[in-house]
């Protein structure tokens, strides 16, 4: 029987992890894939986050601690995580659940019918799922990353950040090995190299909300734009393969 994992990339998550720990363990009854495990990826937090998971290691159940060398950024954790995961099936997603659990079912049911092995979360699709929109600048800016990312890269998904993708194993070992960026723009590296390799990769719309408390500043933005190039420039050099 396949199994699923989650991952989960925190940082200064001490007040937010518990109630989505809780929200996880109440659906893992219904979920389409039996869970084996979630990993609570520790991105150098400074808060009690990694005290509050340990506590919740040592009662039992199914959360494994795994913990970065300092705070390396949002990439380099969720490629820590995926590399450690054990599952069949490996769920990445935010530490506020701003695109709830239950759109796991969406992404495996699509990734099953479509055969492919990489389903990525999409707001873009079908905008009446966003129930709480971003700030209009911090919307209209994703738009516009995203723009530039399809002329630069040649990808063709809409929304490559929403923070909720599954990946099947064996394409996740692939992926993240291969995986460079360590700030926000490695979901577009993945998903560029997950082409590269003759990857199915299919973009499914889920119910996302925005929740207040992002980790990404303006400068972090802005840097993404030119993240970019580099992929680019690494995609055409062969770097990837």
């Amino acid at each position: 029987m396949e199994t699923l994992s989650i991952v989960i990339p925190a940082y200064n998550e001490e007040q937010r992890l518990p109630a989505t720990l809780d929200c996880i363990a109440a659906y893992m009854d219904h979920s389409p894939v039996p869970v084996a495990e979630i990993l609570i990826v520790d991105d150098g937090s400074r808060d009690g986050t990694a005290a509050m998971v340990e506590a919740r290691v040592k009662d039992g159940g199914l959360v494994r601690l795994v913990r970065n060398p300092g705070n390396r950024g949002k990439g380099y954790a969720v490629r820590n995580g995926m590399l450690a995961a054990k599952g069949d099936w490996i769920l990445s997603t935010d530490a506020d659940l701003s695109a709830p659990i239950v759109e796991l079912k969406k992404l495996m049911e699509a990734a099953r019918r479509e055969n492919a092995v990489v389903a990525i979360g999409s707001r873009a699709l079908d905008r009446q799922l966003v129930k709480v929109h971003q700030p209009m600048m911090r919307e209209m800016s994703g738009r516009a990353f995203n723009l530039v990312m399809r002329l630069v890269t040649g990808l063709s998904f809409r929304d490559t950040q929403c923070g909720f993708k599954l990946f099947h194993k064996d394409a996740a070992r692939e992926i993240f090995s291969r995986q460079i960026e360590e700030g926000f723009s490695f979901d577009v590296e993945d998903l560029v190299i997950a082409r590269m390799l003759g990857l199915r990769s299919i973009e499914v719309p889920v119910e996302w909300s925005n929740v207040e408390g992002t980790k990404v500043s303006v400068t972090q933005g802005m840097k993404s734009f030119a993240d970019l190039v580099r992929i680019r420039s690494r995609a055409m050099r062969g770097d990837y393969k």
